[in-house]
């Protein structure tokens, strides 16, 4: 009977650790990276207060370039035979395609200004992967021989800092494929990149996710960071809202003026209660629920910026 009973232990302790580890793993997506869309001539130009800016135009890439659909697709199937969540970027273009008619029609309440966000935002924020995964290739020939110069960057989707890389070039070979050249430069680097990826993961997973909280006030309020409501100044009510609501009251105070607050390092959960993704905004908007009910009534406009980055604007819509 104990024979049984410690067979049946092991068995639910390894089920139950099997599960667990499946649980935890990050959901990726791999892009090719802005260096590799611009060298290329993928890219659009547009004028930014004078200053001329390049972007990735991945429709184009996708329509256009058949060797980055193999690339990626053998990237993914690296990742995936290592169990790690995928999201496909071609797919999420095709989403975004559908929104695209929606967001050409929307402009501001107050200036008719267009919403402006850049493509990779726009990706981050239909895909909702934890980790996004730069790709940078070039095709060196020597003689009949090819190899491939690679650079994957694992970036963290919500604040955009590097947490893992894997550089190197792959040996001289005949072979003409493409991916099956840059299959070949990976192999030898993938397993380490992975287990970075995943340390980087298990500590949100602990420690919570890292986003970025700006509050702003509205040039015509009457009231702004330093008014008081029974007997604190608002700047310090909202400091201990962020103390009670983020993972071990993790956060940094990095600016406080009578207008503005800028909070960073905040620690949220990965996860709501509900089991859903956490980001800035739908954290933020319990903020702004906590302001806008009594003792407070304090209006405010929430505004996002890709899936790591939050204004909350005081004083109305």
């Amino acid at each position: 009977m104990k024979i049984k009973t410690t067979l049946f232990l092991i068995a639910v302790t390894l089920f139950t650790i099997g599960v667990t580890a499946q649980a935890k793993k990050p959901t990726l997506m791999v892009v090719p990276s802005d260096a590799w869309c611009i060298t290329n001539g993928y890219y659009l130009m547009f004028n930014d207060q004078g200053n001329t800016i390049k972007i990735p135009d991945y429709k184009r890439v996708f329509q256009e370039n058949t060797e980055v659909l193999q690339v990626i697709s053998q990237i993914n199937g690296m990742m995936a035979e290592r169990d790690f969540p995928l999201k496909n970027m071609e797919s999420v273009i095709r989403s975004l395609e559908m929104d695209s008619a929606e967001d050409a029609m929307r402009t501001s309440k107050n200036t008719g200004s267009d919403v402006s966000e850049s493509p990779i935002d726009a990706l981050k924020k239909v895909a909702k992967a934890d980790i996004i995964i730069q790709l940078t290739w070039t095709l060196n020939k020597v003689g009949p021989k090819k190899s491939v110069n690679f650079n994957l960057q694992g970036l963290d989707a919500y604040t955009n800092k590097q947490v893992a890389t894997a550089t190197g070039t792959g040996e001289p070979s005949f072979a003409a494929e493409l991916p099956v050249l840059l299959s070949e430069a990976v192999i030898a680097h993938i397993d380490n990149f992975t287990a970075t990826l995943q340390d980087h993961f298990e500590d949100m997973f602990k420690n919570g996710r890292e986003i970025v909280v700006r509050i702003q006030t509205w040039e015509d309020w009457d009231n702004d960071l330093e008014t008081e409501y029974n007997g604190e100044e608002l700047g310090y009510i909202i400091e201990d809202w962020l103390a009670d609501n983020t993972v071990a009251g993790r956060f940094s105070t990095t600016d406080m003026t009578a207008s503005m607050a800028l909070f960073e390092q905040v620690r949220i959960p990965l996860y709501t209660k509900s089991g859903r993704p956490t980001d800035a905004r739908r954290y933020l908007r319990d903020l702004s629920k906590f302001l806008k009910n009594s003792p407070y009534a304090v209006p405010n406009k929430l505004v996002m910026r890709g899936l790591g980055r939050a204004t909350l604007i005081l004083g109305g819509k």
